[in-house]
């Protein structure tokens, strides 16, 4: 009786965990914790900052209620913690324990407080789609950085060459001369960087353009497909993955209704056998 009550209980569980309206709960409750968060930034009065407050302290309970019942609610409770979303779930609220009062740990308590709003992604899956397809693209995307790199080095040494008699303020070293590109790939007032260059050598647009075409076009566009073909793929597999679930269920399926026509089918043959041994 025990048993049969514990796991009512568990399953009970699983079924409010897995629910559409208590995630729908959980994600308001992490935009209203983002938005304490942000009024704290502004002067209130008191009686709304302790009301708000008393909120923080509401959402930091709730919080460890909810990651407990999925721990709870967790068939493998080893692999609850072999999931990397389910441990940056635990350490925010965890860290959300943290009292708030004038000691060292002040701001770390304020900062986790503040990536709370990180749940979101946690908690609904397309983001955390996106954000899984970004993590694998980032080291390719290193590569194309490290290139980008490499040509803001050359331009930034040809640029401090012939450009520091001009303006030593935007060209008189290498490593301000690449802010100065930086300032250009970004065509945040390029242009006056570029006339004023010209006034001494009117060739100087070759730079530029050059310049301009081969990172904020190239290069840009090389990131943006890097990051469409790793999602490409992360569909493709959680697709083969659905696919590969179903044809797991109807197997399953398929091999209960073996079972049951068996079944019925022993329970048919028992029957005519006792039929055929009853005296007419």
């Amino acid at each position: 009786m025990e048993k049969s009550h514990t796991g009512y209980l568990f399953s009970l569980m699983k079924q409010v965990e897995r629910s559409v309206w208590f995630q729908g709960f959980i994600i308001s409750i992490i935009v209203i914790a983002a938005l304490t968060v942000g009024a704290k930034t502004y002067p209130l009065p008191d009686g709304v900052e302790l009301a708000i407050n008393y909120l923080d302290n509401f959402i930091t309970v709730f919080f460890l209620v909810e990651i407990s019942l999925r721990f709870l609610a967790c068939d493998d409770k080893l692999r609850f913690f072999k999931d990397p979303w389910n441990i940056f779930d635990t350490i925010i609220v965890v860290g959300s324990l943290m009292p708030l009062s004038e000691t060292e740990m002040i701001l770390v308590a304020r900062l986790l407080r503040v990536f709370r709003v990180l749940r979101l992604v946690s908690i609904i899956p397309d983001l955390r789609f996106l954000i899984n397809a970004l993590l694998k693209a980032i080291p390719k995307m290193g590569y194309i950085a490290l290139l980008m790199f490499i040509i803001f080095y050359i331009f930034a040494a040809v640029g401090s060459i012939f450009f520091e008699r001009v303006n030593e303020t935007l060209w008189g070293d290498i490593a301000v001369s690449m802010l100065t590109l930086f300032r250009v790939a970004t065509f945040e007032d390029w242009t006056d960087v570029m006339y004023e260059t010209m006034e001494v050598y009117p060739l100087s647009w070759i730079f530029y353009i050059i310049f301009i075409f081969l990172t904020a076009f190239v290069f840009l566009n090389m990131m943006v497909g890097v990051v469409l073909d790793v999602m490409t793929q992360e569909t493709a597999a959680k697709e083969h993955d659905a696919q590969e679930n179903n044809h797991q269920a109807l197997v399953a399926q398929i091999g209960e209704l073996q079972s049951q026509i068996a079944r019925l089918a022993e329970q048919i043959d028992a029957q005519s056998g006792h039929d055929k041994e009853q005296p007419k």
